[in-house]
């Protein structure tokens, strides 16, 4: 999938938690009828593996709700205050430990083996893809061919 404008990184930050921005980002486009389709699908806390419904749990918010939130407008730092006001805070640890694992979701992990199967079907073999985070990326940038170790 080719770049889609308005969608940050899954490494980026808000506050002291990754995803949390590209959540929104997807939330925002999805509002404005930008969102690809295979995007749109994936959207929400239904899938309890997929990285939004993880999201959720953590911040201890619905989905809908958060959505709703940030459709309501706001930026990025109020919204997630709203969640972490909704949900409860999170202590400087806790957020590592969701950093630590959401960036490293995949590697060597109980999801290692959908990792590597999303991979082909995203067309991204033969590149080096360790996370859900690397495979991210690599569908959104044009690739000049197989990666060299």
């Amino acid at each position: 999938m080719p770049s889609i404008p308005g969608l940050r990184s899954p490494h980026a930050q808000v506050g002291r938690l990754v995803y949390f921005g590209r959540m929104l980002d997807k939330i925002r486009l999805h509002a404005a009828g930008n969102l690809p389709a295979e995007y749109a699908v994936n959207l929400g806390d239904g899938r309890p593996n997929l990285l939004d419904a993880r999201c959720c749990r953590f911040l201890r918010v619905s989905y809908d709700e958060l959505a709703q939130r940030a459709r309501a407008g706001g930026d990025d730092l109020e919204i997630l205050t709203w969640a972490l006001e909704r949900g409860g805070s999170r202590s400087d640890d806790d957020c590592l430990i969701w950093n630590s694992h959401m960036t490293r979701l995949g590697w060597r992990d109980e999801s290692s083996a959908r990792l590597q199967l999303r991979a082909r079907e995203y067309g991204c073999e033969g590149r080096r893809l360790e996370t859900f985070f690397d495979l991210l990326e690599a569908d959104e940038q044009p690739t000049p061919g197989p990666e060299k170790s």
